[in-house]
Parts: structure tokens; C-alpha cells; sequence
């Protein structure tokens, strides 16, 4: 713990000492080991549209330029088109500049910028698949909203409500990672994977997602220049494969954040569920309560070999009755002699415990795109508002040093 705390140290010292311009902070991003792309929004085409381009690992030949679109008029056939005029520009930001999402007034106007699917299947921001990591970090200052901040997250728009009775164009999901500004935990870094593209547990929504202990504050667009440049937050996820772990970071600090009565939760009951089915079905016969029709790649059981804690909260000569926490549940269970009976009333979202692999579309024509600021989805909603000033992907989990390293790069702005 020691020499982890010095190396932190080191690294945050020489941070503060080296980056001191937007060149060296760039280099201090770009440097970081499984760079696949990071856009600072600074970097552009030198011709043409001058659209934003991404910082990429030398030798690489797709820079990732950021068209602008609303994704209304694309499936809904109504609204303007979107340009860059839609993403006014700060003047500054962590890396020199930073763009605004703006809470759109027009319920036919959600302008993101993307990379075309087109654009980016099977080349390295593509990732998916078996033994593949990844970790997503934005530097944000947030308005409002809980909604999405970058990633590969075509949540679908095939959900039937009100909101898709006049679409023109209907697709399934097709989700594979994203970091998100909070979702039912508003503000904290939410990391969300998917291993089919599509729902959880039988639930119309993606479950597969984590949430930072920490929490972003709210701040106006439009607030005084040095409360802006003191108001930056690093939201980062990461997914390793190599521990099953899905982890939401905000200001490179994760912490543990456990769901209590999961049972009770709107949308995480349908994970409580998914654990209790693949516990009836592991019982032999048919059990009280299984449903034999629910699919078994959809069981939701975290491992729970050994306890890190045992609390008995009841004994009786008939009964006894245990708390039981394990890494990613805390478990009651009840023994009346020779029978017992196991319970969730806890399951943790941050590390959420993720057993798959990415989602990988079968073509570039079933893939989604990569957006910022927003994603593709059924309910139109405004989402996250507020600035963003730098985007990066890596296709490897990183460490919480590397993590806090870069929450101080861009701590402060550059002019």
C-alpha cells in the first residue's frame, strides 16, 4: 500500500510539474499504454469540413473524424439537420478547448457527434469480443442529466411507446460500451457493456452497468470563467475481462457502491430475479418459483464461494438466521433444519460483476456507431448537458494510478 501510494504520488507530481500546455498534457494522454483514440477537440482536418479528428497511436491510419447528425431526422424523418454550428466552443478546456451540449429545446432536435459505423468496424475503437477490455475517460463539466457521454451505444429504437409511434426507421440494439453521466445513479461515472447488443434479464433495458460512489456536481453552462475552469470532473469506466469487472471512476476514485433490497429496485429487481432463477434452477426438480422458460445465458450468479463475512442475525433452536456477504452480493439465508433458503437483499454496482464478452455485430451493417455528447435511443430524451472537453479510449482496463494520473492532467484548463 505503501509503494502504491508513492507511485501515485510520483505520478501526480510529475503531472503537475510536465503538463503545463496542451501539448504536454496531449502527449500525457496519447502516451498512456492501449491509446486507441482521444479526441481534445483541437485537433481537426486541415481542408475540407475541418471536423474534429482524434489523436491516434503512430502508424495508425484511422483518425476517427466526428461528423455531426440528429439522430431525430435520421429515424424519425422530423427536425433540422445538425452542423457544428450545434456544439458552441468554450475557448478553452483541459486540452485547450471544449464543446457544449446544449438542453434542446426542439423535441425533434438531439444533435451528437459520431464516427459512422461505416467508419470504424474492425478497426481498433471496434472493441469487442472474446478477452477484449476496455476503458473510456471524459473530461466533463455537467449541467444537468444522467444520460450518455460517449461510447458505442445504439440503445435501439424499437421499443414500443410513444414516443417510436411515428418512427420511419426502426433498429434493434446494438450496444457494446459507453460511459454514461450517472443513469439511476444521476452523476456518478456509469459504465455500461452489453454482451448481445440488446436487453438484460428479460428487462426491455441494457442492466449491465456500474456506478461510481462519487458524485458529479451540477453547474450552469453560463457560470463565471473560474468557476468553470475549477468545475472539470474525469468520469472513466473500465470493463477487465481479466477479473469480470465492470467499474464506474469519477476523479480517478472508484469506491464500493452496493444496491440494497434489489428486490424492490424498478430496474435492478430484473437482476435480482436473474439471480434467483439460476439458483431454482441449479435445485433438483422443479422449484417454487422457477421458471423454466427463463433463458440460462441470462442467470445472473456471481460468485459466491466463500464469504468474506458471516453476521448472524437470528438463532433459534428451529431456526437460524445469517447475513452473508460475499464480493458482489450480500446474501440472507435461512436454515430450518435440514433445509435451507437463500435470499439477495444486497448486490453491488460498483464493481458490477460482468461474466461476458463485448457484444460483436456480425457486420458493419448491424453495428452501432461511436457518438459524443449523446446516443441513438427510443425515448428522445435531452440527456447529459453541459461541456465536454476531451474523450479517450483504450482497449485495456486501466490501473486507478493511470486513472488518477489523467484526472490531473486535466484538472486545470488551457488557454
Amino acid at each position: 500500500m505503501i509503494l502504491r501510494a508513492l507511485r501515485l504520488i510520483v505520478l501526480s507530481l510529475a503531472m503537475s510539474a510536465a503538463a503545463d500546455t496542451p501539448t504536454d498534457r496531449v502527449d500525457r494522454v496519447t502516451k498512456t499504454p492501449g491509446l486507441v483514440a482521444f479526441w481534445d477537440f483541437v485537433r481537426r482536418e486541415e481542408g475540407g469540413e475541418q471536423r474534429f479528428l482524434a489523436h491516434v497511436p503512430e502508424g495508425a491510419t484511422n483518425d476517427y473524424a466526428l461528423d455531426a447528425a440528429n439522430y431525430i431526422k435520421d429515424y424519425w424523418g422530423a427536425g433540422p439537420d445538425a452542423t457544428y454550428a450545434d456544439f458552441p466552443l468554450m475557448g478553452r478546456g483541459p486540452f485547450g478547448e471544449a464543446i457544449r451540449i446544449r438542453a434542446e429545446e426542439n423535441p425533434d432536435f438531439r444533435p451528437f457527434l459520431y464516427v459512422p459505423r461505416s467508419r470504424l468496424h474492425d478497426t481498433p475503437l471496434d472493441i469487442k469480443g472474446a478477452g477484449k477490455s476496455v476503458t473510456v475517460v471524459v473530461w466533463a463539466i455537467r449541467e444537468s442529466g444522467n444520460h450518455a457521454l460517449a461510447g458505442i451505444w445504439h440503445e435501439g429504437t424499437d421499443l414500443k411507446q410513444k414516443e417510436t409511434s411515428a418512427i420511419q426507421k426502426v433498429e434493434r440494439g446494438q450496444r457494446q460500451y459507453a460511459l454514461f453521466a450517472g443513469l439511476n445513479k444521476e452523476g456518478s461515472a456509469c459504465g455500461h457493456v452489453s454482451e448481445n447488443g440488446a436487453s438484460s434479464f428479460l428487462n426491455r433495458y441494457a442492466l449491465h452497468k456500474c456506478n461510481s460512489v462519487g458524485t458529479s456536481p451540477k453547474v450552469p453552462w453560463d457560470a463565471p470563467a473560474e468557476v468553470l475552469d475549477a468545475s472539470w470532473q474525469c468520469f472513466a469506466m473500465t470493463f477487465d475481462h481479466g477479473t469480470d469487472e465492470l467499474t464506474g471512476w469519477l476523479n480517478g476514485e472508484a469506491g464500493e457502491r452496493w444496491l440494497e433490497n434489489p428486490k424492490d429496485d424498478r430496474l435492478i429487481s430484473s437482476a435480482y430475479n436473474a439471480w434467483k432463477q439460476g439458483h431454482l434452477h441449479r435445485e433438483p426438480g422443479m422449484q417454487e418459483g422457477e421458471d423454466p422458460a427463463f433463458p440460462k445465458d441470462q442467470f445472473y450468479n456471481p460468485p459466491e464461494d466463500e464469504p468474506s463475512s458471516v453476521k448472524v442475525v437470528s438463532e433459534t433452536p428451529e431456526e437460524r438466521v445469517e447475513l452473508r456477504e460475499y464480493r458482489y452480493t450480500k446474501v440472507k439465508v435461512v436454515k430450518r433444519g435440514d433445509t435451507e433458503t437463500r435470499d439477495l437483499v444486497a448486490l453491488k454496482l460498483n464493481p458490477w460483476w460482468y461474466p461476458h464478452d463485448l457484444y460483436t455485430p456480425a457486420n458493419d451493417g448491424s453495428g452501432g456507431p461511436f457518438t459524443i455528447g449523446r446516443v441513438i435511443h427510443s425515448s428522445r430524451g435531452v440527456g447529459f448537458t453541459g461541456w465536454i472537453g476531451g474523450v479517450a479510449v483504450f482497449d485495456r482496463a486501466l490501473t486507478a494510478e493511470e486513472l488518477k494520473a489523467l484526472t490531473e492532467v486535466g484538472r486545470k484548463p488551457v488557454n
